[in-house]
């Protein structure tokens, strides 16, 4: 795998929504010229655009290969293409990346990565201490909920809004936390047992990940990025 060979750590699950995730924050889809186009006809371009739009706040669209020659593959008009670019970026707000190949669509995820990576070291050694005054506490929960993995500040908004407050969330169910648009049952179950599993001691905890990722590996053997 070429971003293996640049030496980016990659780790392969069944993703809902994206075909990379940086982080929380950034989900990547990736589109080759004539998957655009296709995928544009036969209506599916959106959908997955407003999926990955909702679930994080950054989403980025990789468009690889050459978009000149698309017309010599599929018959659409040039400007259904050019309307397609508008309403993703400009209406949907995702960030759309043009590459040549596969070999640079893997430099621009490893530069995004490294950025990623970058920033949050930046951003958490020159976070503010921050007041918790009038009207500060929802900003304080949205805080909190982030610190959880596969809640972005989208998703924590919609927690917020669906149980009100940081105890019920902490007593939701995993049924409850996995009907928030977003938040599949399996994500949902690592944050219930992040809640509720008692501290455990060294030797438990190992056995309790390994349970944990046979479960995943029964629940689904076809693996893509």
């Amino acid at each position: 795998m070429i971003l293996k060979s640049k030496g980016v750590t990659v780790l392969f699950k069944q993703l809902s929504v994206g075909d990379y995730v940086i982080s929380n924050v950034i989900g990547i889809e990736r589109k080759t010229a004539i998957d655009f186009a296709k995928s544009l006809v036969d209506g599916r371009l959106f959908d997955q655009a407003k999926r990955i739009a909702e679930t994080f706040e950054k989403p980025v669209m990789i468009l690889e290969g050459n978009f000149e020659d698309i017309q010599r593959f599929v018959r659409i008009h040039r400007n259904a293409l050019l309307g397609a670019y508008i309403s993703l970026g400009i209406g949907m707000n995702i960030i759309l990346i043009q590459s040549k190949n596969e070999e640079e669509t893997a430099e621009i995820i490893k530069r995004i990565a490294l950025y990623q990576q970058k920033m949050y070291k930046s951003s958490t050694a020159l976070r503010p201490a921050l007041k918790v005054n009038k009207g500060g506490i929802a900003e304080w929960q949205l805080y909190i909920l982030q610190c959880f993995p596969h809640i972005g500040p989208k998703i924590a908004h919609r927690i917020i809004e669906k149980f009100q407050s940081i105890r019920n969330f902490c007593n939701a169910s995993i049924a409850d936390l996995s009907r928030i648009e977003g938040l599949s049952e399996r994500k949902a179950a690592e944050i219930y047992q992040i809640i509720n599993l008692l501290a455990i001691d060294k030797n438990d905890r190992t056995k309790y990940i390994i349970d944990y990722l046979k479960k995943e590996e029964k629940d689904g053997d076809n693996v893509t990025q």
